[in-house]
């Protein structure tokens, strides 16, 4: 048969009718190769109820491809066709891939900035509250959103999911042999719907708060789970893999092996290579990030200055996606003050990482955004949206820290720079002056202070630079040097930005 109208990066389905008795999810294998010239590219497909079997394949090339399906059963096997791949439409510039060691950019080559939120089971809501989750988020800058595909139990979030992952056995036991498959076409419709957004959905593949027993799944039947979600979404092209939210939770009923093994499953299902790591919970339990299948550093850690030292340790972009959230509940990760996590943000970006998202405040019929999504009802998102607009004026390489990590100043403020710009934030620091880390050289430059809370950028004002290093000699204490060739004069309260640019 032959189509035509796939444009690249987008989904291209393959839907065939097969054989429904049994059980087809334990029992019936499918694949395709798709051609393009003489490249190849193999394809597992899976079982989605009544008797259908699909086959996604996401185009990277412009052209005319070919497919040949693969399997055991007579009735699934030697299908073929042709389809034509078109040009990528607007706001569509591929997947996410790692750039430039420490950062990201989608396969088109425009820099990816990542700046997330977490809506750990928004999937899991009622499609009313689902909707103004879409809604919300098409108002914020957030272009990467943390989301499990199993339902959650825990405080703040124990009510019925929409959908159950799995269905019962004939006794009332969960059977994990038996994918709701209604669940999964929902999962993926809203990562679909994320795409339109320009959304990463970064796939949180397990998680320890569950009532209905997918934390202690046997071994085999977690390898099967993995590989059928990889078939089944690794199409769409805003897709991220996370391993887990907080693996060393559960390391008792899935040892570091297993996990191991996950990542490799994913590895032989994804022909796409999405961007892949793992969630710590206990800020020592950091998986080891250096291993090959791992695509960047996930954290979660409070003490944002670490920033650089895991860059360091891992070689790899570093995403900390929990530096603690947002909002006025009971527990401590839970309750920090909006301006702290803005300025975690601009701790974690000058110092060469990402940051994360997450907004805990209590609400009557607990909706809080970090489990249910919703409304946002903090102060945070807005000026993290202000952060992504500032940098992606300049952005083309991705930021890298200033300065030797741990040498004075650097260890208390945090700058950057990308190309020709520099960025140097002081945090909680309040100087009336401020000379260090700015040129040397006397040239024509954009000087601006930025108030990361307010939300200004201003025009700053440029004063001759102090002599801060004067050089003893014996007794005698002689005049150093400035360390700049200007300074900027400060009003003298924290939380402000300087950015050097090259005068137009």
């Amino acid at each position: 048969m032959s189509d035509t109208g796939i444009e690249k990066w987008g989904v291209y389905e393959v839907a065939l009718s097969g054989p429904s008795d049994g059980n087809p999810y334990l029992d019936v294998e499918l694949e395709a190769q798709f051609s393009f010239k003489e490249r190849i590219v193999r394809v597992p497909g899976f079982y989605d109820g009544n008797g259908t079997y699909k086959i996604r394949f996401m185009p990277d090339t412009e052209g005319t491809w070919s497919y040949e399906t693969a399997s055991p059963v007579s009735a699934l096997d030697g299908k073929s066709g042709t389809f034509t791949v078109t040009a990528a439409g607007k706001g569509n510039h591929g997947p996410v891939r790692v750039r430039n060691k420490f950062h990201f950019a989608y396969a088109d080559g425009t820099p990816f900035l990542s700046f997330g939120t977490t809506c750990y089971a928004w999937t899991h809501q009622p499609l009313n509250l689902q909707e103004q989750t879409l809604k919300t988020l098409s108002q914020t800058r957030f272009n990467k959103i943390r989301m499990g595909v199993f339902p959650k139990d825990y405080p703040y979030n124990t009510n019925k999911p929409l959908h159950d992952v799995f269905l019962p056995d004939d006794s009332g036991k969960w059977d994990f042999d038996k994918p709701n498959f209604e669940a999964f076409r929902h999962f993926e419709t809203q990562i679909a719907a994320l795409a339109r957004l320009g959304i990463e959905a970064d796939v949180i593949i397990f998680h320890p708060y569950d009532r209905w027993d997918h934390a202690n799944m046997p071994a085999e039947q977690d390898y099967r789970y993995v590989a059928y979600l990889t078939a089944r979404i690794a199409a769409y092209r805003n897709v991220w893999w996370s391993l887990a939210n907080e693996y060393d939770f559960m390391i008792d009923s899935k040892p570091m092996a297993q996990w191991d093994r996950y990542f490799q499953i994913i590895e032989e299902n994804d022909p796409y290579r999405h961007l892949a790591s793992i969630h710590n919970g206990d800020v020592n339990a950091n998986y080891d990030h250096r291993k090959p299948w791992v695509t960047h550093t996930c954290i979660q850690n409070w003490d944002v200055k670490r920033t650089s030292e895991w860059r360091q340790e891992y070689g790899k972009p570093v995403v900390n996606d929990e530096p603690e959230y947002e909002g006025n509940i009971l527990q401590a990760w839970g309750n920090i003050t909006a301006q702290e996590l803005v300025h975690r943000y601009w701790i974690t970006l000058m110092r060469g990482g990402y940051a994360g998202h997450g907004e805990t405040y209590t609400h009557p019929d607990d909706i809080l955004w970090w489990a249910k999504g919703g409304v946002l009802r903090g102060e945070a998102w807005k000026r993290i949206g202000f952060l992504r607009d500032l940098l992606e004026e300049d952005t083309k390489h991705g930021l890298e820290p200033l300065g030797t990590p741990g040498s004075w100043p650097w260890s208390r403020v945090s700058a950057a720079q990308d190309d020709d710009v520099t960025y140097i934030y002081l945090g909680e620091h309040q100087p009336a002056i401020w000379s260090t880390g700015l040129p040397l050289d006397s040239r024509n430059y954009q000087v601006d202070v930025i108030d990361t809370w307010n939300m200004t950028v201003t025009p700053a004002t440029i004063v001759d630079a102090p002599v801060l290093h004067p050089v003893r000699h014996g007794d005698i204490i002689r005049g150093g040097t400035a360390d700049a060739a200007f300074a900027v004069e400060l009003p003298s309260q924290p939380y402000l930005a300087i950015r050097v640019r090259p005068a137009s």
